[in-house]
């Protein structure tokens, strides 16, 4: 469908964000671009523009556009950065962070929600994106450092080592808290003194789990 046909309940999805203080014009625009259709199960596609998480393949969620849009405003991605997401899920953060920054990797502990995310993200043309399996909690050396850190699953407590990607002046936004409950959004800015941490609004996320899934 052409984007000048976009049908009302995309209309309405923008309209949401919009009044739910969704402000960045950088980050709406990302949002209307990535059709989120396409990262839904079949079934859900009719629900793929309301503001609420949909469950995908694994056990995993495709988190609630407001939220989408909400950690990425907080993030501040740049047109140079460099962006570390844990948690690749459906693809959807990615492709979006993908419109809004230079590179993205994004890890993902689930072979087949990488496959599927990896073959989608290059239908779109996501050609800065690289979809990796592997553990969230132990990003390999060889990655580097990056400019902004995205965690999509909730983590009890941020691991150090995760800190210690960041460049100076890089920023980590994540659900910290319980696994099964209701988590606190953070946002963590490194400085030339250290890190300071920034709650933000509470939220739900699937619980981060280490190592790379047996199955699936």
């Amino acid at each position: 469908m052409p984007a000048s046909q976009n049908p009302p309940e995309k209309m309405m999805f923008q309209l949401t964000l919009r009044r739910r203080g969704i402000s960045d014009q950088a980050v709406l625009r990302a949002m209307e671009e990535v059709p989120r259709e396409l990262f839904v199960e079949p079934a859900d596609r009719g629900d793929a523009y309301r503001d609420s998480a949909l469950g995908i393949a694994c056990g995993q969620t495709i988190s609630q556009p407001f939220v989408v849009a909400y950690m990425t405003e907080q993030l501040q991605p740049q047109k140079h950065h460099r962006v570390l997401e844990i948690g690749t899920g459906s693809g959807y953060q990615a492709a979006i962070l993908s419109r809004l920054c230079s590179q993205v990797l994004t890890i993902e502990r689930y072979r087949t929600l990488a496959d599927s995310a990896r073959t989608r993200l290059r239908k779109l043309g996501c050609g800065n994106v690289e979809v990796m399996l592997g553990d969230g909690f132990d990003v390999p050396e060889v990655a580097g450092q990056f400019d902004r850190i995205i965690v999509t699953a909730a983590m009890e407590e941020i691991p150090e080592a995760l800190l210690q990607r960041l460049e100076p002046g890089g920023v980590l936004i994540a659900p910290v808290g319980p696994h099964h409950g209701t988590q606190t959004l953070v946002r963590v800015l490194r400085t030339e003194a250290g890190f300071d941490h920034k709650e933000l609004v509470d939220v739900r996320f699937v619980p981060a789990l280490p190592g790379i899934a047996r199955e699936l």
